[in-house]
């Protein structure tokens, strides 16, 4: 019998990027595209008092949005995908946020500037 090679041991080339694993169409990517070009100011307003070094805003709501999507909800498997699943890898550029400071983000952070994020959001999607 043929076998295709298999050895958990030897040493394999990973991809250079998470890039090359996520198909062009995927929607992970459109997240990812369309939260770039929305205005984030209302979100940054709400860091502008701390001066502890924070998860950037942009990438933590590009992982709540795809979360969602997801139907993933809970801030510890929001956690947990980010340690695991490639597509919030590449999101979250191998940034890990534990729970806590998800939770934070979603009820402090987020809060504040949902309304005008997710109108931004909308609008992109419809033009």
């Amino acid at each position: 019998m043929a076998f295709k090679h298999y050895n958990q041991n030897q040493l394999v080339l990973f991809p250079h990027t998470f890039d090359d694993l996520i198909p062009m169409d995927h929607p992970v990517r459109i997240v990812n595209e369309v939260l770039d070009k929305i205005n984030i100011s209302p979100l940054l307003d709400a860091y502008r008092k701390e001066s502890n070094a924070s998860y950037h805003p942009l990438m933590m709501l590009k992982v709540m949005v795809f979360a969602y999507m997801e139907n993933i909800y809970s801030s510890r498997k929001i956690e947990k995908a980010m340690r695991e699943n490639v597509l919030f890898m590449w999101l979250s550029n191998m940034n890990i946020a534990d729970h806590n400071t998800i939770a934070r983000f979603r009820s402090q952070k987020l809060q504040t500037a949902f309304k005008d994020v997710f109108t931004q959001v909308v609008f992109m999607m419809h033009f």
